[in-house]
């Protein structure tokens, strides 16, 4: 749809070492050969909750194999632990680099949580224990892959993902003095430093409210507080709509809290879901025409993610 509009896409990128991109591709006359990938073993484990046939298979007779590769940047603890910014800038750098050749508008990194428990599954992803290093850290990497022209980074996961085990059916409590000196700080010293083009709301709720659809994360703290003028995305599947249409089915039906709503994000100020599907587009559509909604919308609520997003778009060009 956005194509018949004239709009041009944008492609985005995985990290957190580097571009996390699909090392094995294939082409048929000259075209992209529509596959399925699953290069985290995440997805693997996602995968074993799916009907045999929810992820067909893709014929690759009479195509053309091709292989690419990127630069594997030092995890971001490692690069915490060196206390230099200025060559954390430089990896950046790097990274923005690549992503000009290979035509990667935004970079989904780097990942600043807390580090809060040895036991979390990503913290190798993450910065530190410590806000300031991590905010720190985070604007040197911004500064860098931003220093090329039309790219930008996707700080995440914001905020209090702290686990990866449970983590769409994890519910944080958190004080608002914990969360606004420890949790909430990083993001905001790399937003007043640096101005990432994107950031990513987590899967978790937090205080009893999703942080995909908190208004007072993403509008009152991150824009009207600190700031922020670029966009905000989901995280994928944050919805039960895209996670249906990423997977093929739900794979986790029973949970305590029901997931995050399409119509809940434009409210909160949540300009992207990820990876969409039409089931988002009709609840956005219902909350628009009908006051009993969950989250009611006005038009104008639409059209600032809409604008948000044409901005983010036709900075890459």
């Amino acid at each position: 749809m956005a194509g018949n509009r004239g709009i041009p896409p944008i492609a985005l990128a995985d990290g957190p070492a580097g571009l996390r991109l699909t090392k094995i591709f294939h082409t048929k006359d000259g075209e992209l050969v529509n596959e399925f990938q699953t290069p985290t073993p995440d997805m693997e484990r996602l995968l074993h909750y799916l009907p045999n046939d929810a992820v067909p298979a893709v014929d690759l007779k009479d195509t053309t194999e091709h292989y690419q590769y990127c630069t594997a940047i030092t995890i971001d603890t490692l690069l915490a632990q060196t206390w230099d910014c200025e060559r954390i800038r430089q990896a950046g750098e790097i990274v923005g680099r690549e992503m000009e050749l290979f035509g990667v508008s935004l970079w989904l990194a780097p990942g600043m949580n807390i580090q809060r428990d040895p036991l979390c599954g990503r913290n190798f992803e993450y910065y530190s224990e410590d806000p300031l290093v991590s905010g720190q850290c985070a604007s040197a990497c911004t500064a860098g892959v931003q220093s090329r022209p039309g790219v930008g980074i996707t700080v995440k996961h914001f905020a209090c993902n702290n686990q990866e085990d449970n983590r769409l059916g994890n519910n944080s409590h958190v004080s608002e003095r914990a969360l606004r000196e420890i949790y909430l700080k990083g993001f905001e010293i790399c937003v007043r430093q640096a101005q990432p083009k994107a950031m990513m709301t987590s899967y978790n709720l937090l205080n009893g409210v999703h942080t995909a659809n908190n208004y007072d994360l993403l509008t009152a703290a991150l824009r009207q507080e600190w700031g922020y003028r670029g966009i905000v995305m989901t995280d994928w599947g944050t919805t039960e709509e895209s996670l249906i249409c990423m997977l093929g089915a739900n794979p986790f039906p029973n949970m305590k809290y029901p997931l995050a709503k399409a119509s809940g994000c434009v409210k909160a100020g949540n300009d992207l879901t990820m990876p969409g599907a039409q089931g988002d587009i009709d609840d956005i559509l219902y909350a628009l025409r009908h006051e009993d909604a969950e989250y009611p919308l006005s038009l104008g609520e639409i059209q600032r993610c809409a604008g948000r997003m044409l901005e983010e778009i036709y900075s890459a060009f």
